[in-house]
């Protein structure tokens, strides 16, 4: 799974740290998300995939890795 998330387009909602508080935070001057984890446990990826569509601002992308066989 790789995250990146787009400080310019966060409009400081929190959905992202409801959703996955060990992966997101929020700056304490303005609410902007950090990413706290780019390479989250797999126990987290759901988490991290609800606050990608939570985020009314798109500013999170997930991207799934691809699996091997």
């Amino acid at each position: 799974m790789n995250i990146d998330v787009d400080q310019s387009r966060c409009v400081a909602a929190g959905h992202c740290v409801s959703a996955a508080p060990e992966v997101f935070d929020q700056r304490d001057e303005d609410g902007v998300v950090v990413l706290l984890d780019e390479n989250p446990a797999e126990h987290e990826h759901e988490g991290v995939r609800e606050a990608a569509l939570l985020c009314p601002s798109a500013a999170i992308t997930v991207r799934e890795a691809e699996r091997r066989s």
